[in-house]
């Protein structure tokens, strides 16, 4: 009220609040735990890494918003305020499009803001536009300067509770089914995005186990099949998101050191057969041990542990953990190699904001279209016979070639031509992939320990991925019983993984993140389309000795690209934490550090410059169970601890979870994941529809509450 003395003059005001006592807008977790950040010392960053700008304030608490809904995030510019004419207020299309999917959802939520008093409603009215005009004015100016799209994972609307609610930028949701062509093309699409990750592992393992073409060709239809049968199950009894399943490369270092133990370097001529099945039992037991720990509850437990601060660098460790075979067999044959990688390159970065028909088609098929440029030039380099050398014959094993003209050219010859695989011109027509057809799984108990281990760090990555893809798809995060049932179904698919031998176990590709947001396709029905036509697929056999027939240097450089992303994508998990943050930047920092230097001490333990190992170098990281530092009177124990000691992920995760969950911060620094609650997801319909199991299945299993809402 106003002082009735007249020569006292009016207090001026309101006065904005100082920028150092300026506190960021929150986040959804931020809102949920109550925390508002102010380090001293430190930069207070926004999820994305970005200073936030300081937001006008009104005489009336009004909702947080992460982003304004007036920037158009494709365009990378502002749209003009639309005025409602309920009320004359700023309406976006994203705020009528979450009334209505709140509407159709029978679930409430929404702010009334009538219903706030009418001394509030007169203030709020007259502080909203401006505020609002302010902001769009910030990101006119900030538009104009660099007019031109930003990639980035798509910011969201907050709900009033601090979850996500509808994601104008996606083209289809979690639930939406637009029809059968639009969601066999959007399908086929996102499967033909991650080409690389579901082909590439059979292509390096098979040659590591002494497998010919044909081997090579059947494993890669086994891996076609499995892939679709395991998504159909994820998409229905699993988490229920639009994630495809396949062989991930969590289980490729593994693997590589499976097949390199010691009792398998003596071996002479094919030895594919003997080394699959030891893989399939040590998967088999792992993912049975996988299954136990989501079913029976001990993932919601376990997940107190996990925040991003663990799984960035966890990840991340995995693609940089396969540098010694990356660019070594690129350089068999660099004008091809270095060729595919730039093309790679070109067309995902230089070229990706470049659309055909409403599609970034080069930044989509990267992969797929460098793979057919590449292998197309290499096909004219070979029929033009610029890698033919007379009287040198390429079928010729180097110990029988004579002529030192010949053995300089000879590998050139292996690398380079495109005609030297014959897996296209054998393999069969039909060829149905069945359990068991490499024979009797052989169970060790030291080679199943290790894969023990690595099915951990496999559900790490899965928890990283089934966060990020609901904050872009779902209405709300999964609960943590949602979560468990995922872990433990992808458990299940890994038994079956083993048990038709695809020398890898199955989990979510860390790659279906980065393909959502790229193709903003997040329909489940799309998913399970594409993942009958894999099915389809993997019983051509032709299709099979096609991918088998990939030459060597092609896949080196493709895996370049996919290792890089992978690596990448675990990093980008500290946009939920401070990554400005000290003590994030240091823990994360130790943790890629000693994933990379403890590792290193392990296979280079006893190992001379005259050593003459009966591998590769390139895999030569892999064989040292026969020569690491730990050397008990107990030769399993030593195998153990030797392989998992010199496992990058495993020392990235070790590191990781130790610090982060032992030294001190707060749960926003920390990034701590927030899930959404069963009571509150069971009474919201929109959360019901989107976990849900299907055909009633849930009410059977109501009792168990840790693996459903």
């Amino acid at each position: 009220m106003a002082s009735s003395d007249p020569n006292k003059k009016p207090r001026p005001g309101p006065w904005p609040p100082a920028p150092e006592s300026a506190a960021m807008p929150p986040s959804s977790w931020a809102k949920k735990t109550g925390f508002r950040p102010k380090f001293s010392g430190e930069t207070n960053a926004s999820d994305s890494g970005q200073i936030g700008l300081q937001q006008p304030q009104s005489s009336q608490p009004t909702r947080r918003r992460e982003s304004d809904p007036n920037l158009d995030l494709e365009a990378g510019r502002a749209r003009p305020p639309r005025q409602d004419k309920a009320n004359g207020e700023p309406t976006s299309e994203k705020d009528k499009s979450v009334r209505k999917r709140r509407d159709s959802d029978g679930g409430g939520g929404g702010v009334n803001k009538s219903t706030n008093g009418q001394a509030a409603g007169t203030t709020t009215a007259t502080a909203e536009p401006a505020a609002a005009a302010t902001t769009v004015q910030q990101m006119a100016r900030r538009a104009s300067r660099n007019d031109e799209a930003v990639d980035m994972l798509p910011q969201t609307v907050d709900d009033d509770d601090g979850f996500m609610s509808r994601h104008s930028h996606m083209k289809y949701e979690l639930r939406d089914t637009p029809g059968l062509v639009p969601i066999g093309l959007y399908g086929f699409q996102h499967y033909l995005s991650m080409l690389g990750s579901l082909i590439l592992i059979p292509l390096v393992i098979v040659p590591a186990m002494g497998g010919d073409h044909e081997d090579t060709s059947n494993v890669v239809s086994t891996v076609l099949f499995m892939s679709g049968v395991t998504t159909l199950l994820h998409t229905s009894f699993g988490s229920r998101l639009p994630l495809i399943q396949g062989p991930s490369f969590v289980y490729l270092a593994p693997a590589l050191a499976i097949i390199h133990s010691p009792e398998f370097l003596g071996l002479n001529g094919n030895n594919f057969k003997h080394i699959m099945k030891e893989l399939q039992g040590a998967i088999i037991i792992s993912s049975a041990f996988q299954a136990m720990l989501g079913y029976s509850g001990l993932m919601s437990v376990f997940l107190r542990l996990i925040n991003p601060v663990v799984v960035a660098p966890t990840v991340a460790a995995v693609g940089l953990s396969f540098y010694s075979y990356g660019f070594p067999q690129v350089g068999t044959c660099l004008e091809i190699g270095a060729v595919q990688i730039l093309l790679v390159v070109i067309f995902s970065l230089y070229l990706r904001k470049i659309s055909v028909l409403g599609h970034r088609v080069f930044l989509i098929y990267a992969v797929p279209l460098g793979l057919a440029i590449t292998w197309l030039v290499a096909f004219l380099l070979t029929s033009v016979g610029a890698y033919s050398y007379k009287g040198c014959d390429v079928n010729i094993p180097v110990s029988n070639i004579i002529s030192d003209h010949c053995r300089k050219n000879i590998s050139r010859m292996k690398h380079c031509r495109v005609d030297t695989s014959h897996a296209l011109r054998s393999a069969p027509w039909f060829r149905f992939p069945y359990p068991l057809q490499w024979g009797t799984p052989v169970f060790h108990w030291k080679m199943a320990l290790v894969m023990c281990v690595v099915s951990i760090i496999s559900s790490v990555d899965s928890v990283g991925s089934y966060h990020a893809s609901s904050l872009l798809v779902a209405s709300r995060p999964p609960t943590p019983g949602v979560l468990s049932r995922g872990i433990g179904l992808e458990g299940l698919c890994s038994l079956l993984a083993g048990l038709w031998g695809t020398g890898t176990g199955s989990a979510t590709l860390t790659e279906n993140v980065h393909t959502i947001a790229v193709t903003k396709m997040g329909s489940r029905r799309a998913i399970e389309l594409g993942a009958c036509v894999l099915i389809v697929l993997s019983l051509i056999g032709k299709v099979g000795g096609f991918i088998a027939s990939i030459p060597d240097v092609m896949v080196a450089a493709l895996l370049c690209f996919m290792w890089a992303m992978l690596t990448a994508l675990g990093l980008s998990n500290l946009r939920y934490s401070e990554a400005g943050s000290s003590r994030n930047i240091i823990i994360v920092g130790l943790s890629l550090f000693l994933s990379l230097s403890i590792p290193a001490y392990f296979q280079q333990y006893d190992v001379s410059p005259n050593s003459n190992l009966p591998v590769p170098s390139y895999f030569q990281p892999y064989v040292v169970a026969s020569h690491g530092p730990i050397r008990t009177k107990f030769g399993g124990l030593n195998y153990v601890l030797n392989t998992l000691l010199s496992l990058h992920m495993v020392i990235a995760f070790l590191v990781a979870v130790i610090l982060d969950n032992t030294v001190p911060g707060s749960r926003q620094e920390r990034g701590v994941y927030v899930w959404s609650e069963p009571e509150t997801a069971k009474r919201e319909p929109a959360v019901a529809k989107d976990y849900e199991l299907p055909f009633r299945v849930g009410k059977i299993f109501r009792w168990v509450k840790w693996v459903g809402l």
